[in-house]
C-alpha cells in the first residue's frame, strides 16, 4: 500500500507488535486514526519505497480485508474526491509462490 498526498504528509506508526498502524496529519488534521490488522495479519514499511507499507499473511482474505480497513479509514470526506486524492491505497498485490518438492 502506498501513501498519496498532495500537501501534508501522512505519518504512520507501527507499534512493536506489528499488528496495528496510526495514521496522522491526514489532511493537516489532529485525528489519529488507529487500525487493528486481523488475525494472521503483520504490517511492515517497506525497506526500499519511502512512503509504502508491506501486509503479510497467510490468508488472503484476511489480508485483503485489512488493506480494505486501511484505506477506509482515510477516505475523505465532506470534499470533493476529484481534487482530494490524498489517502492510502493498494499499490501491488501479490502472493507467495511456493516450490512444490
Amino acid at each position: 500500500m502506498r501513501f498519496v498526498y498532495a500537501r501534508f504528509p501522512i505519518n504512520a506508526s507501527i507499534p512493536n507488535s506489528n499488528n496495528a498502524i496510526e495514521i496522522r496529519n491526514f489532511l493537516g488534521e489532529k485525528r489519529v486514526r488507529k487500525v487493528e490488522m486481523l488475525d494472521g495479519v503483520t504490517i511492515t514499511r517497506s525497506e526500499k519505497v519511502k512512503d509504502e507499507l508491506v501486509l503479510d499473511g497467510s490468508d488472503i482474505e484476511l489480508v485483503s480485508r485489512s488493506a480494505a480497513l486501511i484505506n477506509q479509514k482515510c477516505h475523505v470526506k465532506n470534499k470533493d474526491i476529484r481534487k482530494f486524492l490524498d489517502g492510502i491505497y493498494v499499490s501491488e498485490r501479490s502472493t507467495i509462490a511456493t516450490r512444490d518438492e
